[in-house]
Formats: structure tokens, C-alpha cells, sequence
């Protein structure tokens, strides 16, 4: 029976939080590979890979442990709620588990006491100021369920591994007070601010923060052994923080800890809270220039983050609850009850894979981090999958995530025909003087192709006039190089080398047609109609000699093959229609004979697939058509046997992982939701407004 309520969970939250989409949440059962809890980063990633938050302890999304805990006393009696550590105390039973755009929600009961724990980050791309936030409330709400009234003690614990890359490097900590909260910090004794770039790294500047109302709880930090031991057998923490410091995170580890005593529970909930935040102080260095995080830009430090925060709690939660319902019942509407699921886990992992920052005038810069990839930062075959969340929600994040590989173009040091693959290693943005991993017909279409959405959003191609030699340039590349490309990489590029791709050369077609649409947009009526005209021509050149009856070839020179025209979905999104509409009935009934138990796989190759282009593959045909599509890939978030946030690369009839977890390239699965002109208009109209 408990196995039962914890499938349907999703319905619990919804009827909790007044969110009218009970007939979506119990129909679909939700077992994510990887729940988001703590998300604002690349640094500041919390996730717990796990069926059940007490199963194990929350790691950073590569995998290494960064360790929060929450341990419940009912009647002297201690239960786990989050984590695996806590002294021989058994775990409270889950019941549910929610999981939506801004929102996580499990519920316990057992005991006598039904406990909900919520992780909310407020992620709204209508105020930059809150989304910006490297902060995460979690909230328990705590009510007896047996009509009887039982002494409450709730445990909150952060580790000091939230402050270092690795647990060898010795930490520091310290308490202050901010209003009427208690700050417990925590941060490396080196403090070698920008100097860890790479992939498979954590943050070892800067300071994780933990924080609650003085009034309602004891703290201290100390030794996780002592914090755990002593709350399990007494519900207090020990007397004085440790004095031993800096030590080493594996030496006695270092934990900030909040004992609420919350007294006698009855069956009216009673409520406590925490947040946790991390204060990089630096989060790029650019060109060899510290750049501060965006929510620093004006001079705030960390207290002024609690304090807005906490301030800010009451009107931001109702705020929260209304997106959440907005956007999965939009999501409901036009791709199913699977698709909703998708879009709502893939939401704060987006955001999650980029870091934010302030320019010298105090405007957003977005970085990606190409996670377990090679850490590069600002690629831009990860910026091109990743846009359709931006360019629906905020097209101002959209600019801020292409500027800067735009400005990069503009400089001396870049001295190739085509648009660069990204710009250094995550968070060091150095450019790429020798040209980088060469994807030249790919990245420089994927850059004409974004520039042209968000001007078209925008009504105005002002936006790009500073870098309009930069986009000229790449478009007489495309046209004299990209119909049929040459022997390159495209952004697959773990498939290796291919020439004659009939994908690519797909994208260089759109993107000519995307210049010409920006020539009209600036009023330069004679190219625009050139290059439209060019695309037009080169299209029909494309369906003569990728025509293989019954689909298109994987490459004009193989016969037998075939592969996922995924690139065609931005013809119809920009209005370009260079492409007949049987060339995607076509494709999307052929593909509809080849989808494996967990989705369609990426070309004829080999098994495995990519998630956000299945997503827009799967946006190129009918309602039915696309339900069809989500079935195997809501089935393989489901039954997916490897615990990461959500890969985007991994087998289709195995569920495998191949590569890649926590990327940024998840919020591509947002291109059903923007291709709906309707919706998309509504949600821009809420996006954020210019800085």
C-alpha cells in the first residue's frame, strides 16, 4: 500500500497546494532518476539519486557527496527523514514525492506525525533579482495523524562538503546574525577564488551558508558525529561550536547544524524553515577580470540575501505555486500528462547548468558549464539545445546567454570565418585564439538561427547591431560551405566525424533563411530576399538528393541510412517554411516504426539517442503523433536504471546513461511549449524585463 502512495505522489502535492491538476499527477507514476532539492548552479547543485530522500545522502550533481540532513524526534524516538547517516535511526516512511518547475515536496508519516519537508528555489524568469538567488528555502511542516499529541524536535545539518572540491582541503567556519536569522558559514581556509576550472570539479571558494529564524531554533557547528549523536539521544545539539579549526572536511567533519524544538504536535501543522545559500563573491573570471554573481551587482552580501529572502518568503510562495500550475497545465494541454512530467523536472536542472553574473554595466551575462562533457563554458552547440526555455520564459536570458560568444567574435583574437564552439573552461572564460573544437557549419547556424528567434520576439533586430559584421560573416560561410558540409563534427559530436551530414546541412539552410529574416527585420529589403531566395533553392536541392522514399538519408552519400531531422523544427517556428509539410509527415511516420522501448534512437548508428532532440523530432508531428514520442521517453525517466539528474544522452532499448547528466541542454524540451504561438506570446509577455 505504501508502495502505492508513493507512485501517485505527485497528486498529493497537488491537492496540497491547491493546484487543480489532480487528473494530470495520478495518472502518471513519477520515479525521477534524480530529484532536484538545492539548484542554482553549476556549484550549488543538490540532488538526491534516490527512490526515497532517507535512502541514501544528497550528492552534488557529479556524484560526490555534499551531505544534508534532517533527522524528526516523535516522542523521544529519532527517524531519518533526508540521508542515510543519522545514527542507527530508521527511516520515517515516505508516502510521495512532487516535483515541479520551482517546487520538490516529500511527505512522511509514521509515528503518529505526518511530515512534509518542501525544497523551493523561486526560479521566476519574470523577476531576474529572486531568480538570480543562489538560495533554497526547505521547509517542514509537521501534524500528528492519530489524534494524539506527541513532543517534536526536528535536526537540520549542511556539511562543510559544500565548500570544497575535494574533502581533504581543510575548512573554516564562523557564525553571524543577519536581522533575525542565524548564519552559519562555512568555507576552504585557501579561498583560491576562480582558480578550480574543469568538469568534474566543485567550488572550493567562496561560502556555503546555512540559515534560520534565531527565535525557533539552537546551533552549532561541529563534528557530524557529535551533531548526529546528540540530537538522536537527547533532541539537543552539543553545547559550544569547535573551537578545531581550519581542519580538513574528512577530518571529523565540519557540519552547520538547526535544532527546532517545535513542542507539542497536534493536528494542526506547525511550520519551520531553513534556507541554504552559497556566496561565491567571484563567479567568472573573464578575460582574467573577476565578474561578481548577478544578485551581487549592487552591493549586497550575504546578510542582505537572508534578510530579502526571508522577507520576501510570503509573497514569493504564492508567486511560485501560481507558475508551477501555469506552466505544467500549458504543458498538460498541448503534450500530455508525460510531457508535463518531463518539462517539470527538466526546469530548475537548466537553470541549474549555468551560472549568472553581472558585466561592467551591470547586466546579465549567462554562462552554461558543459557538465560531464569537458567543463567548457559558453559552448554553443549547449547554448543552441538549451535556448527554447529562454527564449519562451525570458528572451532577455536568451541574449544573455549569446552575448558574450558574440562580443568574443568581434575581438582581434578571433580570426576565423565561422562563429566560435565556446569561449575557455568553466569559469574561466579565456576565448579559444586557435579556433577550438571544430563544429564550424554547426555553431555558426546554431548562432544566426538564436539571434533571428529572439529578434523575432523581440519585433526588432536592433538587438544585433553591434555584431551584425559578425552574423554577415557567418552567413557567407553557410552559403558557400554549408549546404553540403564538408567532413566536420556537428554538435553529436560523440558520433563522430561525418560528411555530406543531411542534418547539418539542414541547419545551414534554415540559418541562411534566418539571415534574411534579420536583413528584413533592418529594412535591407535586397538581401533579405537573396538569401531567402538561396535557401530556398538550396531546400529544394536538399529534398532531391536526401530523398530515400520513405525518409531522408543520414548522409547524401549513404544509402540505407537515416537520422532525426530534429533541425527542421525551427522552419516552422520562424516562419521560414523552406521545407514542404510532407517532408516532416514523412520523416515522423518513419520514425514512428523505429522507436525502441525508451525512445527513438538518434540515427541508424547505433541505439542510444539524446532527449531534447527526441523533444523536437517529436514536436514535427500531430498531437497523437507526439504523445506517441513521450510515451517511451516518460517510460524511461521512469525506469531508467542510472541515478543522475537527467541524462540527455543514453540507450534506447537499455535506459542506459551514455554520457553527460545535469546539462543545461534539458530546457530544449521547452520547444513544444514555444512552438504553440498562442502560449509562447503569453509567457513572453511574462518574461523579465530589461535590467
Amino acid at each position: 500500500m505504501k508502495r502505492n502512495r508513493l507512485r501517485i505522489g505527485f497528486g498529493i502535492f497537488a491537492a496540497i497546494t491547491m493546484m487543480s491538476l489532480s487528473a494530470f499527477a495520478q495518472t502518471i507514476p513519477f520515479r525521477p532518476p534524480a530529484v532536484p532539492l538545492v539548484t542554482s548552479d553549476p556549484y550549488l547543485s543538490i540532488w538526491s539519486a534516490a527512490d526515497r530522500l532517507n535512502d541514501r545522502n544528497t550528492t552534488h550533481w557529479s556524484g560526490h557527496e555534499q551531505s544534508l540532513l534532517s533527522v524528526i524526534r516523535v516522542d523521544g524516538h529519532a527517524y531519518r527523514i533526508m540521508g542515510r547517516d543519522p545514527h542507527g535511526a530508521p527511516p520515517l516512511p515516505q508516502v510521495s514525492l512532487s516535483v515541479l518547475p520551482t517546487t520538490t515536496t516529500y511527505q512522511f508519516e509514521g509515528a503518529g506525525v505526518h511530515v512534509t519537508l518542501s525544497f523551493l528555489t523561486p526560479l521566476l524568469p519574470h523577476d531576474l533579482d529572486v531568480m538570480s538567488r543562489p538560495l533554497t528555502y526547505l521547509t517542514w511542516n509537521v501534524n500528528s495523524t492519530d489524534g494524539q499529541s506527541h513532543a517534536v524536535q526536528l535536526l537540520f545539518s549542511m556539511s562543510s562538503e559544500l565548500a570544497v572540491n575535494v574533502p581533504d582541503q581543510a575548512v573554516t567556519w564562523n557564525r553571524d546574525s543577519a536581522g533575525d536569522l542565524t548564519l552559519l558559514r562555512v568555507g576552504t581556509q585557501s579561498q583560491h577564488r576562480l582558480g578550480n576550472p574543469g568538469d568534474d570539479t566543485r567550488i572550493d571558494w567562496g561560502y556555503a551558508y546555512a540559515g534560520a529564524p534565531s527565535d525557533q531554533t539552537t546551533s552549532v557547528i561541529a563534528g557530524k558525529d557529535a551533531v548526529l549523536g546528540s540530537f538522536t539521544d537527547t533532541g539537543k545539539l552539543p553545547s559550544a561550536d569547535d573551537a578545531r579549526q581550519p581542519r580538513a572536511v574528512n577530518d571529523d567533519e565540519p557540519t552547520c547544524a538547526f535544532v527546532f524544538d517545535m513542542g507539542t504536535i497536534s493536528a494542526q501543522p506547525s511550520s519551520r524553515q531553513a534556507m541554504i545559500a552559497y556566496d561565491e563573491i567571484e563567479s567568472i573570471s573573464y578575460y582574467g577580470r573577476p565578474l561578481q554573481p548577478y544578485w551581487r551587482r549592487n552591493g549586497d552580501g550575504p546578510a542582505a540575501l537572508f534578510q530579502k529572502a526571508a522577507a520576501d518568503y510570503e509573497t514569493l510562495l504564492p508567486k511560485c505555486r501560481q507558475f508551477d500550475r501555469d506552466l505544467v497545465a500549458d504543458a498538460v494541454r498541448i503534450g500530455g500528462d508525460n510531457y508535463a512530467k518531463i518539462i517539470s523536472l527538466a526546469y530548475r536542472q537548466a537553470w541549474a547548468g549555468c551560472g549568472i553574473a553581472a558585466d561592467s554595466h551591470k547586466q546579465p551575462l549567462l554562462f552554461t558549464k558543459e557538465n560531464t562533457s569537458n567543463g567548457d563554458i559558453a559552448t554553443v552547440d549547449v547554448i543552441f539545445p538549451m535556448a527554447p526555455i529562454w527564449i519562451l520564459l525570458s528572451p532577455n536570458l536568451a541574449k544573455a546567454s549569446l552575448v558574450s560568444n558574440l562580443m568574443y567574435a568581434a575581438s582581434p583574437h578571433w580570426k576565423f570565418p565561422n562563429a566560435p564552439h565556446d569561449l575557455g573552461t568553466y569559469p574561466q572564460v579565456t576565448g579559444r585564439d586557435d579556433g577550438g573544437e571544430g563544429m564550424p557549419v554547426e555553431e555558426s547556424g546554431n548562432m544566426i538561427i538564436l539571434c533571428d528567434a529572439v529578434a523575432q520576439e523581440e519585433g526588432s533586430a536592433d538587438w544585433v547591431r553591434p555584431w551584425w559584421p559578425q552574423l554577415a560573416q557567418w552567413a557567407h560561410y553557410l552559403e558557400k560551405y554549408g549546404l553540403d558540409p564538408e567532413d566536420q563534427l556537428c554538435t553529436d559530436d560523440f558520433m563522430g566525424h561525418l560528411a555530406h551530414n543531411a542534418n547539418l546541412s539542414i541547419k545551414a539552410i534554415l540559418a541562411l533563411a534566418a539571415y534574411g529574416d534579420l536583413c528584413r527585420l533592418r529594412g535591407e529589403t535586397d538581401e533579405a530576399s537573396r538569401y531567402m531566395d538561396l535557401a530556398k533553392t538550396d531546400a529544394r536541392h536538399w529534398m532531391q538528393v536526401a530523398d530515400a522514399g520513405d525518409h531522408s538519408l543520414l548522409a547524401f552519400d549513404k544509402p540505407g541510412t537515416w537520422s532525426q531531422k530534429y533541425n527542421l523544427v525551427w522552419d516552422q517556428f520562424l516562419g521560414l517554411d523552406l521545407f514542404p509539410a510532407k517532408v516532416r509527415q514523412t520523416e515522423v511516420a518513419f520514425y514512428l516504426n523505429h522507436l525502441n522501448r525508451y525512445g527513438l534512437p538518434l540515427d541508424n548508428r547505433a541505439d542510444y539517442t539524446k532527449l531534447d532532440w527526441q523533444v523536437w523530432t517529436a514536436t514535427l508531428g500531430s498531437q497523437r503523433d507526439f504523445a506517441a514520442f513521450m510515451g517511451p521517453v516518460s517510460r524511461w525517466v521512469n525506469e531508467g536504471p542510472t541515478r543522475v539528474p537527467l541524462t540527455d544522452w543514453y540507450d534506447t532499448k537499455t535506459g542506459a546513461q551514455k554520457g553527460f547528466q545535469a546539462r543545461s541542454v534539458v530546457g530544449g524540451v521547452y520547444i513544444k511549449v514555444l512552438f504553440d504561438a498562442q502560449l509562447a506570446s503569453k509567457w513572453q509577455s511574462r518574461g523579465t524585463q530589461a535590467p
